[in-house]
């Protein structure tokens, strides 16, 4: 009941007052109100695959470097492959201007 209650009075407490301000474009270039087939620039979605494919990776560093010990020198030896792997990848991703916009 506690988070309901809250909710309903932070609703009434808060004015809902539209502005040009919140009525803007947002901050991937598209305006908020047109027609949703209309040409857009296919370098935003680039940058977030990027984004995705780099933050997973480095997150599947978290646990060998917690483990490090027990995985040995084949284990040691797959971490650094993973991580020539993805400078490589990195490499070849600037290499081609996938990377200037």
């Amino acid at each position: 009941m506690i988070p309901l209650l809250l909710s309903f009075i932070s609703f009434e407490l808060i004015s809902q007052k539209p502005s040009l301000e919140k009525s803007s474009s947002y901050e991937c270039g598209f305006l908020p109100f047109e027609d949703a087939r209309s040409r857009f620039d296919i370098k935003f979605y680039l940058v977030a695959i990027f984004f995705v494919i780099f933050d997973l990776e480095i997150a599947f560093l978290f646990p060998w470097v917690i483990c490090r010990i027990l995985l040995g020198g084949f284990g040691m030896f797959l971490a650094y492959f993973f991580l020539i792997l993805l400078t490589l990848s990195y490499l070849l991703e600037w290499y081609r201007g996938l990377l200037d916009f």
